[in-house]
C-alpha cells in the first residue's frame, strides 16, 4: 500500500514560511517581477505535465496549480505583509497540499483510498487550524504590544504630573517674582 504522509511536508512548509514572515515588504517592481516569474514557471510546469497521462497528469496538474497559487499567495504576503495576508497564504498552502494528496489517493482503491482521503482532509484541517492559531497569536501579540505602549505612555504621564506637583510645591517656598519664575520653569520643564 502506498501511504502518503502529509504531516512532515506541512511542518517543513511551516518552518519555511515562518522565516518568510520576517522578510521585508517587496517593492512594486519586485512584486511585478515575481508575478511574471510565477506565470512563467506555471506555464513550464503545465507543459511538463502534458507528457503524462491518466492520474499522473492529474497529480502533476494539481502540483502545478498548487505551486502557482502558493507562490502568488506568498508573493502577496511579501508585498503587503499583514497578518491577514500571511494567514491567507497558509490557507492556500493547506488547500494546495490537500488537492495534491487527494489526487494521489486516486491511485488507490477501496478502504485504502478512503483512508488516504480522510488523512488528506485531516492534514488540511490541521494546517488550517494552525494557520488560524498563528493569526490569532500574531493579533494578540500586536494588541498586547499596543496595550503595553499605551501603559508606558500613561505611566510616563503620571510620573511627569507627580514631578510637576513636587516642583510646584518647591516653588511655594519662594515669594514674588522668584516664585513666578520658578513656576514658569516648572511648567516649561514638565510641559504644562
Amino acid at each position: 500500500m502506498n501511504k502518503f504522509n502529509i504531516a512532515p511536508m506541512a511542518m517543513a512548509l511551516g518552518l519555511v514560511f515562518s522565516t518568510a514572515v520576517m522578510a521585508q515588504a517587496l517593492s512594486k517592481e519586485d512584486y511585478q517581477n515575481g508575478k511574471d516569474k510565477i506565470a512563467a514557471e506555471y506555464k513550464s510546469d503545465k507543459t511538463g505535465c502534458s507528457s503524462l497521462s491518466a492520474n499522473a497528469n492529474d497529480i502533476c496538474m494539481a502540483q502545478a496549480n498548487g505551486k502557482e497559487k502558493v507562490a502568488i499567495a506568498d508573493l502577496e504576503a511579501s508585498y503587503k505583509p499583514t497578518v491577514k495576508n500571511h494567514y491567507d497564504a497558509r490557507v492556500v498552502k493547506a488547500e494546495a497540499q490537500y488537492s495534491v494528496a487527494k489526487e494521489r489517493c486516486d491511485d488507490l482503491s477501496g478502504n485504502a483510498k478512503d483512508v488516504c482521503v480522510k488523512e488528506a482532509q485531516a492534514a488540511e484541517t490541521a494546517a488550517k487550524a494552525d494557520a488560524k492559531a498563528q493569526m490569532k497569536t500574531a493579533e494578540a501579540t500586536t494588541t498586547a504590544g499596543e496595550k503595553s505602549a499605551e501603559a508606558r505612555k500613561d505611566a510616563a504621564s503620571d510620573k511627569r504630573d507627580a514631578d510637576y506637583a513636587v516642583a510646584k510645591e518647591k516653588c511655594d517656598a519662594l515669594a514674588g517674582s522668584a516664585k513666578d519664575n520658578c513656576l514658569s520653569q516648572a511648567k516649561a520643564r514638565f510641559a504644562k
